[in-house]
This record gives structure tokens, sequence and C-alpha cells, in this order.
């Protein structure tokens, strides 16, 4: 029989995804047209494992050197799962390295010098056969203009995506957004869709969009949304202490 903590887990996840497919539905988009990204910040690689086991393939984490420990803790059961990580929190350039070893793809790329440290390391682990394909790269846009949550204005983020675009060793997956604590949650994802439309037109194969966390997640993926971030819903709260 499983654990508490395991059965707390498959009982807040089935709630998330009877939500999400509920919201997919609700915008007419077809079953499994959005990924749900688990955010296991601050978690244990014990929660990690119990996710694995529910079924659950696809991690966000926010944090270097926290995930290489968690990543290595798991060893072999990354691998012979499938599961995969991203990269969703603001990346210290000095961590591009490590960070391009580990992760899929970097949801929070909006600096040119992150782009080219990003670049450089995802080419090293590439030569080095730690990674197999190039590293995703997620161009975050601020929707508001407030670096506190990083994000690249709306009139830069041509050059930062075609400077990722000149980079081999890295792909322009799409952007990724964080709806400011101001304001209307609607009118920002709103904003999100425009500002995608006119990115797809440049950059058509750059179709993902990480947009909507545990309390926007609906909204989100009513306005075009392919990847949710939910930490807190599945997680439940911070543990006092993290690894």
């Amino acid at each position: 029989m499983s654990d508490p903590r395991t059965e707390e887990l498959a009982q807040r996840l089935a709630t998330v995804r009877g939500e999400l497919d509920a919201a997919v539905a609700r915008a007419g988009r077809a079953p499994g047209d959005v990924e749900l990204l688990v955010v296991t910040k601050f978690f244990p690689a014990a929660d990690v494992a119990r996710l694995i086991e529910l079924g659950e393939r696809e991690f966000g984490e926010s944090r270097e050197p926290e995930a290489s420990r968690k990543i290595a803790e798991l060893g072999e059961l990354v691998d012979s799962s499938g599961a995969v990580f991203d990269m969703i929190g603001i990346v210290q350039t000095k961590k591009a390295k490590t960070v391009a070893r580990w992760a899929r793809s970097v949801h929070s790329v909006d600096r040119d010098k992150l782009v080219d440290q990003l670049a450089t390391a995802a080419q090293a682990a590439l030569h080095e056969q730690l990674r197999t394909e190039p590293l995703g790269v997620f161009c975050q846009v601020s929707l508001d203009g407030d670096p506190t949550r990083g994000g690249v204005i709306e009139a830069e983020l041509p050059e930062l995506a075609q400077r990722v675009v000149a980079a081999p060793s890295l792909r322009l997956a799409g952007l990724m957004v964080i709806a400011p604590t101001h304001g209307e949650v609607r009118e920002w994802m709103a904003t999100t869709a425009r500002i995608r439309e006119g990115f797809l037109r440049e950059h058509p194969d750059a179709t993902a969009l990480s947009a909507g966390m545990s309390g926007d997640m609906a909204i989100a993926v009513e306005y075009g949304s392919t990847c949710v971030r939910v930490g807190t819903a599945i997680m439940g709260s911070r543990p006092i202490l993290s690894q």
C-alpha cells in the first residue's frame, strides 16, 4: 500500500489534471494539448520519485544547485522513466554551465549575455555527450516592464529571439510569461496572446507558450498556453527547510 505522502500527491494531482482537462475542453482544444509541468522546487527527490511512480514525467525546477543535487539523487530512475526537468527560474550566468547539463529547456531567458552563456554551455554538454539535443529556450516576456520578475520587454523580444536562433546548440521553443500580480489576469493573458501572434509570424516553429500557474491556469489555457507550471496545488505548502 502506498504511503500517506504518495496518496496525498495522487489526490492533488488528480484534482489538477481534472481542472486542466476541463479548461482544455472549454477552450475547444484537443485533449493533451497542454503540458502539465509539475514544479518541484524546494521539495525533496523522494517526492519526485513518488510523482514518477504516479506517472508524471515533466518537472520544473528553479534553483541551482538544488536541481542538480535532486537529479543526481534520483539517479537511474530519471533515465529509466524518461523524466525531464525544465529550468523555470531566473538563471545566473555563472550557473549556465550546470543548467545546460540537466535542463530540457530554460523558460526564463531574458538577456543576451544569458543566451550566449547557455549556447556555450549547451555546446560543451553536447560535445561531452551530457545531452543529445539542443537546449530548448523560452524567451521570457515582461508584460508590465517590472524587472524584478525577469523578462524582456516586447520591443526587445525580436533581437533576443534572433540571438537564440543564431546559436546552433539552442532551440527556440517559444515564449514564457508570468502574469503580474496587479491588474486582471485575463487582460495580461490577452496581451500575451497578441505578442505571441506577432512572434509566431517571425518564428512559426516556436509554438510553445509557457503560461499559467496554480492560480491562473484555466485562463492561460484559454489564451493559448501549451505548458502550465503548477507547484503549490500539487505539492502543497512549501516545506520550512529546503534541501
